[in-house]
């Protein structure tokens, strides 16, 4: 998994759900945006224009409409890239050629405001192609200029618009690349949480998948073993199809339980055994009981190692199985009215109920309790419920404590996918907004300090009093110091300073709609008119939109107030100020209400970043358990498959001591490995202990030693250290003496075994057979006398710091 996080970080930072999600809504918002401007602002420019300047104005303006409604049947149907590249310059040009054909003031106004929204939108249409952006914006300023040309024959054309056209332009760029790289910090932040969850869920799922694995050896290969190396004149009439079915569970591959099961009829096929030792189970199973199918699986093969502990262990040949359905969920109880037992006295490396039973369900989400009493019977309960209960995740206690008294660890819960969205979402929502405001903020200012103030110095002798405003001026520079400085800490602007940062902004749109002369509103002379919305959008940006839509109102009606002071305008000088409302106070109006979408969707963004970081986390769990089903059947094709191979079609008889030894020996590796899993202090005594118990049901005595003070050891070291010292006591039929000597620099593990096979070179061959060289720094050492065979297996701490400790 290593390299994950850098691998999806960078793929985040190229195209991630949030940014994916911002060109799509910026295109769909400038191509709306372009087409309302054109057709409104077109209407406006025919109502101001004479009677006989209609038709050829609509000769042009109708043919920019029908382009505008290209552009807008492409969002929703691929057309090829020249066409909407043709109809967007075909709105600028036809537009910018209407400008002689119209005539007049008013129509200077209306081209320039279509041409600039054009220049403005282009550079969200074509977010993801600066350069055709670009192109389009510059060929928006060359018609502009051209029509200006052919309306005052012998004049230049005026280089102030096609200066602010190009600025403008430039701005929506500017301000685009500002939201854009605040959402890829979010897609990264997001992405870096995804891939630390993918690793979590990987892992979790590994985990789960060894517990599965290690109870399913126990139930099968372990358990068959054992019972070979411990059985003299059995009927081994069952020792065939068992060892053939072993071998069918182990070659399994796990895969994705995603489907969903009958629990009845899965237990409608669990049987009570074969020969003597069958139990007769009466069921009573109320059908059908649909479950995901990782659930029924865990419940069907946790009833099948219960079934077997009764045969073995109960001293009763009857049991009952129950099961029926609750809410959202499937109970399962079997009972016995055997001799019982107290599950408190039982060895803690003792899996049957732990693992297989307890430890299988605790992995699905589940719980497996055990009720036993000596002389009162056993009753196992099964419990799955879709959505778990709080008290069964607040009483750890009972289920820890039952079955074979392990100390069963709860299964850590891989975090739910569906929070996924929400977190994605959020880190996106909030970067989307502070980077609105920055945007927001970067245009107030660079329009305040380059086109704003230019105005303002080239027209103060039309202001009365000019001292007005320029406080004005001072004053939006105070509120965008103020809403800079939290914005650029990212911290959001508080709710006072955000009140007095509108009143002052309004104050400011009063004084100097009331200290201009009312024709020369929304003109040339106007600095502020456009400029008051931009720093009201970063105050307002977090809240919603009625909220900014209500200052625009005010402000608009502070400068209508003006105007009708001096009297009612004509059609003209309405059409005029009615197409500087629209460019300047409606597209400031419609980047609120864009940044209101991009934070309500933002949501989805973080759906879509959860279904694929789902896709990808399944892929990788799917990959990781194919990789380690390979590991560990191939750990077992050297001896244990073979073994059950040949018992399985009769080639090795249960008879035979070589073969009881070598199943002994296998069995005892494989209670090695179970303990493996335990969480205790001294992993090496403990995984000892787990040999001993082995031989000891062999019929041997067996004594444990320690010397020293215990260290830390590596479980590749500790396999090595423990696989000749276990060899020996699977052959010891009589008396065997381990002792584990610590010291600070080396440990060692020998054993001598009285009575013994004859296993001296059996230990070496079976350490390399069984997958593994041994390993070059554990060194072993064999004695043989007469019938007893001493063994040490030691090992050298290295003296270079790093190793890491199991």
């Amino acid at each position: 998994m290593t390299g994950d996080a850098d691998e999806v970080a960078e793929t985040a930072e190229v195209r991630g759900s949030g940014e994916r999600l911002l060109n799509a809504t910026v295109e769909r918002y400038g191509v709306w945006l372009r087409s309302a401007v054109v057709g409104l602002c077109g209407a406006l420019g025919i109502v101001a224009a004479d009677s006989t300047e209609v038709f050829p104005a609509l000769s042009l303006l109708v043919p920019a409409l029908i382009a505008c409604g290209i552009r807008l049947y492409g969002l929703r149907h691929p057309l090829p890239f020249s066409l909407l590249a043709a109809s967007d310059a075909s709105v600028v040009v036809l537009t910018g050629l209407s400008q002689p054909v119209l005539g007049g003031a008013g129509a200077n106004v209306m081209v320039e405001a279509i041409v600039a929204i054009c220049a403005i939108t282009f550079q969200q249409e074509w977010a993801v192609r600066p350069v055709a952006g670009a192109g389009l914006a510059a060929l928006g300023a060359a018609a502009c200029a051209l029509g200006d040309v052919l309306s005052s024959p012998g004049h230049l054309a005026e280089p102030a618009p096609l200066v602010r056209l190009l600025f403008v332009a430039g701005l929506s760029r500017a301000a685009y690349v500002v939201v854009r790289t605040r959402v890829r910090a979010a897609d990264r932040a997001a992405a870096l949480r995804a891939a630390a969850w993918r690793e979590a869920a990987v892992a979790a799922a590994r985990r789960a998948n060894e517990r599965e694995y290690l109870a399913t050896l126990h139930d099968t290969a372990s358990a068959t073993l054992l019972m070979v190396s411990q059985g003299v004149g059995r009927d081994w009439a069952w020792l065939a199809p068992r060892a053939r079915q072993d071998l069918e569970a182990l070659s399994t591959v796990p895969g994705f339980e995603t489907g969903r099961v009958d629990l009845a009829e899965l237990l409608s096929c669990v049987t009570g055994g074969e020969g003597r030792a069958m139990v007769r189970l009466r069921t009573r199973v109320d059908g059908p009981l649909t479950v995901p199918s990782g659930p029924g699986l865990a419940i069907f093969n946790g009833v099948r190692e219960a079934v077997t502990n009764v045969a073995r262990h109960a001293g009763v040949r009857e049991a009952e199985l129950t099961a029926w359905a609750e809410a959202d969920g499937a109970v399962v109880e079997l009972s016995d009215a055997g001799r019982g037992f107290d599950p408190e006295s039982v060895s803690a490396r003792r899996r049957g109920i732990s693992g297989s039973i307890i430890g299988r369900m605790q992995a699905v989400g589940g719980s497996a309790t055990v009720t036993s009493h000596p002389g009162t019977g056993t009753r196992v309960r099964w419990n799955w419920h879709a959505r778990p209960r709080t008290s069964q995740a607040s009483e750890p206690s009972q289920a820890s404590r039952a079955g074979d008294g392990a100390q069963v660890k709860r299964v850590p819960r891989t975090p739910p996918a569906p929070a996924q969205p929400t977190v994605a979402g959020r880190l996106i929502r909030g970067q989307l907004l502070h980077g609105a405001q920055l945007a927001a903020l970067l245009i107030s200012l660079l329009s305040q300090f380059t086109l704003s103030l230019n105005q303002l110095t080239t027209y103060q002798s039309v202001y009365r009093p000019a001292w007005a405003q320029t406080a004005a001026f001072v004053c939006l520079t105070v509120v965008a110091a103020t809403g800079a400085t939290c914005l650029l800490r990212g911290r959001p602007i508080p709710p006072r300073v955000r009140g007095w940062g509108l009143a002052a902004v309004l104050s400011a749109s009063a004084a100097c709609a009331f200290t201009l002369p009312p024709e020369r509103l929304t003109g040339a002379e106007d600095w502020a008119f456009g400029l008051v919305g931009w720093h009201a959008l970063y105050l307002l940006a977090d809240l919603r939109v009625r909220v900014f839509a209500a200052f625009l109102g005010v402000h608009m009606g502070l400068n209508a107030t003006a105007v009708l002071l001096l009297g009612a305008p004509d059609a003209a000088e309405t059409a005029a100020m009615g197409i500087a409302a629209v460019s300047n106070c409606g597209f400031q109006l419609s980047v609120g209400v864009l940044t209101r979408l991009l934070h309500g969707a933002a949501l989805t963004a973080g759906t879509a970043a959860a279904r694929e970081e789902e896709l990808r986390t399944r892929e990788h769990v799917h990959a990781d358990m194919q990789r380690d089903h390979k590991e560990r059947y191939r750990a077992l094709t050297a001896t244990t498959v073979p073994l059950l191979v040949g018992l399985g079609h009769g080639v090795l008889s249960p008879h035979d001591d070589d073969v009881r030894l070598r199943c002994g020996v296998e069995a005892a590796r494989m209670r090695r490995l179970f303990a493996e899993s335990d969480a205790v202090l001294d992993p090496l005594l403990n995984e000892l202990r787990a040999c001993v118990e082995v031989a000891e049901h062999q019929g041997a005595t067996v004594s444990l030693a320690v010397r020293g003070r215990r260290g830390e050891v590596p479980v590749e070291i500790r396999r090595e250290l423990i696989d000749p010292v276990a060899v020996v006591m699977s052959c010891t039929r009589s008396v065997a003496r381990v002792t584990v000597v610590w010291t600070p620099r080396s440990v060692r593990v020998s054993v001598i075994g009285e009575g013994c096979a004859d296993g001296g070179g059996f230990s070496e061959e079976a350490a390399r057979a069984h997958g593994r060289d041994m390993d070059a720094k554990v060194t072993v050492t064999r004695t043989a006398r007469g019938g007893s065979l001493w063994v040490e297996a030691s090992w050298t701490r290295p003296t270079t710091k790093g190793v890491d400790p199991a």
